[in-house]
């Protein structure tokens, strides 16, 4: 038997639903418009993190100059969804700028005339609209599996989860690429019975996401395989798949460079990528992505600085980011879909299980947001839960553990390790300080006059910008070093001799955004 004669989305697999549909879908809009307030209003308060300016000029050359040249790592749809806000804003970058992808970022952001939050803004509201839309895909997804009450279940888990709001209210790519394979692997799920309509949708789906981020490759066999079972005419449905998803990938560089003018940049080594049907800079961007695997990345996990990887890094990341009452549910929604809805087990436990395997095995131990599909695939299989008190119970805790940390959503950790004031002694980078928190600095410093300001902040923002104005107190003798000294928490995760003896010899008096922390030096 196979999985296309295992149930529909509207018979056997679904319960009578428990509320009016228009009380529904007046719950749907309650639980999204929270999580559009609290990631609007992140949006607002932080200042760029790391990737961000990255993103963003490249953005502005597509749209000024309809140039592929910059930030080939990762394809362009993410970014061109980003211009749309960036339009608005009329950005032009000189023809004759000849700096790398960090130093436009930097040039359009706070040397091209415009308001640095501003632009920012419009390009991180576009990725918000479409976190909320990958909202409505997670509750029609398990409404699918588990009915009304399922699909409310899961929005709420989604709509509260602190990474995903998060990561969702920034320029970046890790949410969008994600959200994208959600998508198709639920119109997967529907093509089972209306496969002639949901195939092609799958295959535009699956395409966004290529187009999107390229570690979501490692999805594509599932995907088709998928594919394959939705039907009996199992070469055709591949093929519907593939062939639109590939037009997907190459309609996205189309649409920067109708001509693709593209120059492979240098010390790119040739490989098995050639033989593969994408554009040449999607090719050439695998071969970047090689590179930086092929590379020794340093990692932090629980209080200990390491270089390489660790295998176990993103299980121990999620089980420290992860509310405590989501993490219940979604052990029990993985045992429920066994248990009780084994023809979703490949749609919704396969894909995110294949995808954690591919992403914990690679070189950069730097943020759950390589696994921000966890909290989105394991959000639906929470739907499958029948102990309908409990479930209300948790995402009552879930909900209150989120709504405390607003609006300081990217160094949130659960109570079982101390709130998102103590993540910096477990985790780094993305998990706990991005750069975020550079103009509450300023505003904090206005507070705080105290001498001669020293600074070693890890981020993409120019403090100069914001009136921070601070020396390094690395390149001086450390008995100089008096006032005020102010480090990024990730910059005291991976602090050398110099600097740990200045935090040791320093008294803490203030932390901002539970990113930054400020010592006396007397």
């Amino acid at each position: 038997m196979s999985l296309a004669t295992l149930g529909s989305p509207r018979t056997a697999d679904v319960p009578a639903p428990v509320a009016p549909r228009r009380f529904v879908w007046v719950l749907v809009a309650v639980l999204l418009g929270q999580m559009a307030i609290a990631m609007v209003t992140t949006a607002v308060q932080q200042t760029p993190t790391i990737d961000e300016p990255v993103y963003a000029g490249a953005a502005a050359v597509y749209l000024d100059q309809h140039s592929l040249r910059y930030n080939p790592e990762h394809p362009p749809l993410g970014k061109l969804i980003m211009a749309t806000g960036l339009f608005f804003a009329e950005v032009h970058v000189d023809r004759g700028f000849t700096g790398d992808q960090t130093e436009l970022g930097r040039y359009v952001l706070y040397e091209s005339g415009h308001d640095p939050g501003r632009l920012l803004l419009l390009a991180r509201l576009p990725m918000i609209v479409l976190t909320l839309l990958f909202g409505l895909v997670v509750f029609l997804f398990a409404r699918d599996l588990a009915g009304d009450r399922g699909g409310l279940v899961a929005l709420a888990l989604y709509a509260f989860s602190p990474d995903l709001i998060a990561h969702g209210s920034l320029a970046a790519l890790d949410v969008p690429a994600a959200g994208f394979l959600l998508t198709s692997a639920w119109l997967l799920w529907r093509a089972r019975t209306q496969p002639d309509l949901y195939l092609p949708l799958a295959g535009l789906a699956l395409g966004a996401a290529l187009a999107t981020k390229m570690s979501t490759l490692a999805a594509v066999p599932v995907l088709l395989v998928l594919a394959a079972l939705s039907t009996r005419n199992r070469t055709r449905a591949v093929g519907v798949v593939g062939l639109v998803s590939l037009a997907v990938v190459w309609a996205s560089y189309l649409a920067v460079d109708p001509f693709l003018r593209w120059e492979t940049p240098p010390d790119l080594a040739a490989g098995f990528v050639d033989w593969l049907p994408f554009p040449e800079p999607y090719r050439d961007g695998m071969r970047v992505q090689f590179g930086f695997e092929n590379r020794v990345w340093g990692g932090y996990l629980f209080g200990e600085h390491y270089e390489g990887s660790r295998w176990y890094y993103l299980p121990a990341a999620l089980l420290v980011k992860t509310p405590l009452g989501a993490l219940v549910l979604w052990f029990a929604g993985v045992a429920a879909v066994i248990a009780h809805k084994r023809a979703a087990v490949p749609y919704v436990l396969v894909p995110a299980a294949v995808l954690l395997v591919a992403a914990m095995s690679g070189s950069r131990d730097l943020g759950v947001r390589y696994a921000i599909f966890v909290p989105m695939f394991l959000a639906v299989a929470a739907a499958c839960v029948r102990w309908r008190w409990m479930v209300a119970v948790l995402l009552a805790f879930v909900a209150l553990s989120s709504l405390r940390t607003f609006p300081y959503y990217l160094p949130y950790s659960n109570e079982a390790f101390g709130g998102p004031e103590k993540t910096h002694l477990h985790l780094h980078d993305s998990n706990v300080d991005w750069g975020q928190d550079l103009g509450r600095l300023a505003d904090r410093l206005k507070e705080r006059p105290a001498g001669r300001t020293w600074l070693v902040y890890k981020g993409a923002g120019v403090p100069e910008h914001y009136g921070i104005h601070a020396e390094d107190p690395r390149k001086v003798p450390p008995d100089q070093v008096h006032g005020l000294l102010v480090v990024s928490d990730s910059a005291a995760a991976k602090a050398d001799d110099r600097l740990k003896a200045l935090i040791a010899s320093s008294t803490p008096i203030d932390e901002v955004g539970h990113s930054i922390t400020i010592y006396l030096r007397r």
